[in-house]
């Protein structure tokens, strides 16, 4: 209960600085996705489980406010953190490779079904249009954000969470 609770207070503060802060730092209408940092640190950190729950609340929080259409961030964002908890036990937590190669994947995937979902289908057809103007400056946003803030990630999930690492999960250490 402590977990999905400390949980919880982490998706609320992250999309409101991503609707507030984010939106502040913007660099030509295009902010940092600080929710797919979320949903893939949650995933790594925690399992597949968490991410799936983290994402699923990060993505119903952004249908509420801001979709016209309901549900479909709640299953990309569900998707994305579902995804990321599948890396959970074969990577070091303190290696910052591994959540900057997925939350650079995950911004890429999120954008492509974003721009799938949302505008190919209501007729605007310049991909690559969209990939100049909005998916590579994200992505390249995000890649800085998550060098920074995946760190605050686990700093938090590993002082306030009762996480249970044992060396008998890790792919690793020999058995």
């Amino acid at each position: 209960m402590r977990n999905r609770l400390i949980l919880l207070l982490l998706i609320v503060v992250s999309f409101f600085l991503q609707c507030t802060l984010m939106k502040w730092i913007a660099v030509g209408s295009v902010s940092p996705n600080l929710l797919v940092v979320l949903c893939v640190s949650i995933g790594l950190l925690c399992g597949k489980s968490s991410g799936l729950f983290a994402g699923f609340l990060t993505g119903l929080l952004v249908d509420l406010f801001y979709s016209y259409y309901p549900g479909i961030h709640a299953a990309f964002y569900m998707y994305l953190g579902f995804a990321s908890g599948f890396f959970h036990k074969v990577y070091y937590d303190d290696d910052i490779k591994v959540p900057i190669l997925l939350a650079v994947a995950g911004d890429f995937v999120y954008d492509f079904l974003t721009y799938v979902f949302l505008f190919l289908l209501q007729g605007n057809t310049d991909f690559f249009f969209y990939l100049r103007r909005v998916i590579l400056p994200e992505i390249i946003y995000t890649l800085v954000l998550t060098a920074f803030v995946y760190r605050l990630y686990y700093k938090i999930i590993h002082r306030f969470m009762r996480v249970r690492f044992k060396e008998s999960d890790s792919l690793w250490l020999a058995k």
